[in-house]
C-alpha cells in the first residue's frame, strides 16, 4: 500500500463515529492511567508506544554531528554564532562588569583561533568572522585584562590576523536604541490591514514565483529573533514542477489543491547546532517565528502562502526524508505553498479566538 493509499484509509476508518468513539474512551482509560506517574508512562512510551523514538534518535545523532563540526571550518560556526552573541548580551548590560563571561571566552577565542588559522578558512563566512572579530575586539577593549584568562585571551586574539573581506565602512558591534529611528515603522491599521490580507491561500494562478521576490522575503525572515543567533533551520525550496508535485503531496491535508501550487518550500531545522537535548525544540520556535516573518514579507511583495501543517508521523517523515536526503538529526518542521493568488479562489473564514481565550494579565493560575 502506497502512501497515499494509506492516507485515504487512515481517513475513512477514523471517519466511522464508532471507531472514533471506543479510540477516545480508551484513551481516556489509557492515559488517564498513565499520566497518574511517570513509573508508568516512560516505560509505556518506551516498550510500547514508541512514539518518541524518532526524536530519541535524531537527537542522539546531532549531539555526536555537533561534537564532530564544533572545530571544522563551515561557512558558518556554530560555537561563535552561540558565544558571540552570548558576549554582545554582556557588552549591553548598563551595568557592565569589568570581568564577565569567564566560563566561555576561552572557548570562544580558541575556536576562533582554530578557524582562522585553518587550510580551509576560505570557506569561512566572512561576515560572520567579522562580526566576531568586531565583538571581540570591543570585549577586550572594555574588560580587565589583568585578570589571568582575559589577559591570555586577548594576547591570542590579537596575535592572529584579521578576517579576509573585512567591511571597514561598519562595526558588527552592539549599538543604541534609537539607533532603530532611521527605519520607517508602518502604522498599527497598516500592520492589521497586512495582518487580515495575510491568509492560507490554497488556490494559485498558473504562474512562476520570482525568485529574486522570495529571496527578499527571506532576507526580512532571517532577521527574526533567534535564540542565541543559531538559526538552526534551512529554506528548502522548490520550483520544478514535478518536485513540487511529489512533495506538495506527501503531508496531509493537501488533498485536493496539492497539484496547483507553482512552488512548495520545506523548513528544515538542524538539531546538531545544540550540544544538549534541552534544547531539541527550538527547532521549532525559531522555524515558526521566521516563517511568520517570512509570509508576512510575501504578501508585501505581491505573493501569497499557506502553511502546511507538518505532524510528527512515521510514514510521512520517512518520505520527506528520503525525498530530500535528509540527515538523520534534520527534521521537516513546516511545508509552505506559495504563488500568485486566484481573484476567484476561496478561503476559509477561520474566525479567531477572542482576546479573553488568548491573554491574562498577572494570572498565575
Amino acid at each position: 500500500m502506497n502512501l497515499n493509499s494509506l492516507k485515504k484509509t487512515a481517513k475513512k476508518i477514523l471517519a466511522i463515529p464508532a471507531v472514533r468513539k471506543t479510540h477516545r474512551s480508551i484513551n481516556v482509560v489509557l492515559y488517564g492511567l498513565l499520566s497518574t506517574t511517570k513509573l508508568l508512562a516512560v516505560p509505556y512510551h518506551l516498550i510500547f508506544s514508541r512514539a518518541f523514538d524518532r526524536e530519541i534518535f535524531a537527537y542522539t545523532k546531532a549531539i555526536f554531528q555537533y561534537n564532530r563540526k564544533v572545530m571544522q571550518a563551515h561557512p558558518s560556526n556554530i560555537v561563535i554564532r552561540r558565544n558571540i552573541h552570548r558576549l554582545e548580551k554582556g557588552l549591553i548590560m548598563e551595568n557592565r562588569r569589568k570581568v564577565f563571561a569567564l566560563d566561555y571566552i576561552e572557548e570562544t577565542v580558541e575556536n576562533y583561533a582554530q578557524l582562522m588559522q585553518s587550510p580551509k578558512k576560505s570557506v569561512l563566512e566572512a561576515g560572520e568572522m567579522q562580526w566576531a572579530y568586531d565583538v571581540l575586539t570591543a570585549y577586550f577593549a572594555c574588560t580587565d585584562d589583568t585578570q589571568p584568562l582575559i589577559g591570555r585571551m586577548k594576547t591570542l586574539f590579537e596575535s592572529l590576523p584579521k578576517p579576509e573581506g573585512m567591511d571597514s565602512s561598519v562595526k558588527l558591534i552592539p549599538y543604541e536604541s534609537k539607533e532603530r529611528a532611521k527605519y520607517q515603522t508602518p502604522t498599527y491599521d497598516q500592520f492589521m490591514d497586512l495582518s487580515r490580507k495575510r491568509r492560507s491561500v490554497r488556490w494559485f494562478q498558473d504562474k512562476a514565483v520570482p525568485r529574486e521576490l522570495v529571496d527578499k522575503a527571506l532576507q526580512a525572515a532571517a532577521l527574526a529573533p533567534s535564540a542565541c543567533n543559531r538559526q538552526p533551520f534551512k529554506y528548502r525550496i522548490f520550483d520544478d514542477p514535478q518536485m513540487v508535485k511529489e512533495i506538495a503531496n506527501i503531508p496531509f491535508g493537501t488533498s485536493g489543491y496539492a497539484d496547483n501550487l507553482p512552488m512548495v518550500i520545506v523548513v528544515v531545522g538542524d538539531l546538531s547546532d545544540y550540544f544538549s537535548p534541552r534544547d531539541r525544540h527550538t527547532i521549532y520556535v525559531d522555524a515558526a517565528l521566521s516563517v511568520m516573518s517570512f509570509m508576512y514579507a510575501l504578501e508585501t511583495l505581491g505573493l501569497s502562502s499557506v502553511g502546511i501543517q507538518w505532524p510528527d508521523f512515521g510514514l510521512l517523515e520517512s518520505k520527506m526524508k528520503k525525498e530530500l536526503n535528509l540527515k538523520e538529526y534534520e527534521r521537516p518542521v513546516i511545508v509552505i505553498g506559495v504563488g500568485y493568488a486566484k481573484d476567484e479562489g476561496k478561503i476559509p473564514c477561520s474566525k479567531k479566538k477572542p482576546l479573553d481565550e488568548l491573554r491574562s494579565y498577572n494570572d498565575l493560575g
